[in-house]
């Protein structure tokens, strides 16, 4: 068994652990290999054992699998790469977080090429499940992939034989959960401006007792700081998915633009560098909102006042 993985990036690396445990052959590409962060990529290959190839067609030539897990922009561009050199019967499961017409798109390249594209829709935070994270799998070569997802202990599970399926679902998903971030992001740092933080908090907490949102909300806030950029990259195919089914996406739009400008804060090193034990680990939320409210050059504005009374 050999197995290609186009994408090394947090998804990907997780997966090729997992795998190279079981003592699959692995090989890899990622277009940040030959950059300036290509260089972490390069050692934990080394480390795991995997084979990094100098392009796609060199990652996949020859394997039985190959697992495409790069940000939705990328997904029928990389198909388009990996079909030429795709083994003849070779399954390509696509973990991308793609509209249903771009994974239409990239099935009609694989397929047309003599692999089996097969439409994967991770459901749900990948790194506490690892390889048995939630995975849906569509289109007419699903069930067939399943017993050697199965093996390799994905914890898969067909939802349709039509593609877009488990696509829709995942993104209808989208709306909400990577809404709920973006939302909390907004309105906690508004709250923290305002000093009504402790209130705000309290009120969703009788509202919805089920959750607690102080510890979420620190939850939420660190995955958008350390993944805002792919979950800005998603919400665009979110919005879509939106548009494929004839509808505005007003809140998949602003979810995107908010989730993109935590991006560029952190980009821009508000949180602190990457790759240090800080970074977006704060278990208080409170700081990341300070933080925000500075690069913004806001000034704080004392409980019950507005802003234009803080200006007076």
């Amino acid at each position: 068994m050999q197995i290609a993985l186009i994408g090394y990036g947090e998804v990907g690396r997780i997966l090729a652990e997992d795998l190279r445990t079981q003592g699959v052959a692995v090989s890899a590409f990622d277009l940040k290999l030959d950059s300036a962060h290509g260089q972490p990529l390069r050692e934990h290959a080394a480390r795991h054992g995997v084979m990094l190839g100098a392009a796609h067609a060199q990652a996949v030539h020859g394997v039985d699998l190959v697992i495409s897990a790069v940000t939705a922009s990328q997904t029928v561009p990389v198909a388009q790469a990996c079909a030429p050199a795709l083994k003849a019967g070779a399954f390509f499961l696509d973990f991308n977080s793609a509209s249903p017409g771009a994974k239409i798109q990239a099935a009609g390249i694989v397929d047309t090429a003599g692999g089996r594209y097969v439409e994967g829709a991770v459901m749900t935070t990948l790194p506490p499940y690892r390889i048995r994270v939630p995975l849906l799998l569509g289109g007419p070569h699903a069930a067939a992939s399943k017993p050697l997802l199965d093996t390799l202990g994905f914890a898969a599970e067909v939802a349709s034989e039509r593609l877009g399926v488990a696509s829709a679902t995942k993104m209808c998903r989208s709306i909400v959960i990577k809404g709920l971030e973006a939302m909390v992001i907004e309105a906690y740092t508004t709250a923290r401006q305002y000093g009504v933080e402790d209130a705000v908090i309290a009120s969703f907490q009788e509202t919805y007792p089920g959750i607690d949102w102080e510890h979420q909300g620190a939850y939420l806030f660190r995955r958008v700081i350390e993944h805002g950029r792919r979950r800005s990259e998603e919400l665009r195919e979110v919005a879509q998915t939106v548009r494929e089914a004839g509808l505005e996406p007003f809140s998949a739009n602003g979810t995107a633009d908010r989730q993109a400008w935590v991006a560029d804060l952190a980009d821009a090193g508000v949180f602190g560098q990457r790759g240090t034990p800080s970074f977006a680990r704060s278990a208080d939320w409170r700081m990341e909102a300070d933080r925000i409210l500075a690069a913004a050059g806001a000034d704080r504005i004392p409980s019950g006042l507005t802003p234009k009374d803080a200006q007076q």
